[in-house]
């Protein structure tokens, strides 16, 4: 059976026939061998019957962070693990998310979940790629971003009377959201988790603003690079699916077309 796995850095859905499992995300880029291959043993493993996992015989991962460089470690972890599986592909998200919204087909695809990314397909590979850069350095629109952009925003940007709001709702004060970003690992994680906090509040003006401005800037600093204004840009993720009415509000005001929006590539 053929075992199919898409990996964000906040979780892994995999597939193997008509059966799900999910796990959290395992990104080569950040994670050493032994958290992978923990991952994989203690949460994956667990999940599926003994008779399963003798029966994967093909093995197909579509992971953020797999690079040509990182993707053979996972590679060697998987064959490890499903000893009977004779073809492991582990490639980008990136790749998986562009066969999924346009097949053979060309156009821009992209990313919008925890991380943010996009490529210029051409119906069979990635033909161009404009660096996401990460979080700290780009991720323009993406769940990490809007988390940190909404956080200064709220402190710094002169509305404390909504800090009550903010702090009452997720039990956050100050200090923890600073040990969280600063002192514990995964920050991306936690800046991400915050979008259903900001979901919830897009009727205060200032926020629907601000999640169509970090939209805006994706488009600005990704796919416009790609000079292709005649054709669409499609998207997977969580925070594309949930946020499209202010991705669709950003795409007008930047010019840009959009295709279909999909909430995960599977």
């Amino acid at each position: 059976m053929i075992l199919t796995a898409d990996s964000g850095s906040t979780k892994t859905t995999w597939v193997l026939g008509d059966r799900r499992f999910s796990t959290q995300g395992i990104n080569p880029f950040h994670m050493t061998e032994e958290v992978m291959r923990g991952i994989i043993t203690d949460e994956l493993l667990q999940q599926m019957k003994d008779a399963e996992a003798l029966s994967v015989s093909e093995i197909h991962f579509f992971g953020a962070g797999c690079t040509k460089e990182k993707s053979p470690l996972l590679a060697t972890i998987l064959r490890d693990v499903f000893r009977n599986a004779s073809l492991v592909e582990v490639d980008s998200d990136m790749l998986g998310a562009a066969k999924a919204l346009f097949g053979s087909t060309e156009g821009i695809a992209c990313i919008l979940g925890t991380g943010a990314n996009s490529c210029l397909y051409d119906g069979e590979r990635i033909v161009s790629n404009v660096s996401p850069m990460g979080y700290i350095l780009g991720d323009e629109g993406s769940g990490a971003v809007i988390g940190k952009t909404f956080l200064n925003a709220l402190y710094k940007g002169g509305h404390q009377d909504f800090v009550p709001v903010f702090e009452s709702e997720t039990g956050l004060t100050l200090p923890q959201v600073i040990q969280r970003v600063y002192r514990e690992p995964m920050p991306n994680r936690f800046l991400a988790s915050l979008c259903p906090f900001v979901k919830r509040h897009l009727s205060e003006q200032w926020i629907e603003e601000m999640v169509v401005d970090c939209f805006r800037l994706f488009f600005r600093n990704n796919t416009r690079h790609y000079n292709r204004p005649d054709l669409a840009c499609s998207f997977v993720g969580s925070v594309a699916y949930y946020f499209e009415a202010q991705l669709r509000m950003a795409a007008k005001k930047e010019g840009s077309l959009i295709g279909r929006i999909m909430k995960e590539p599977l």
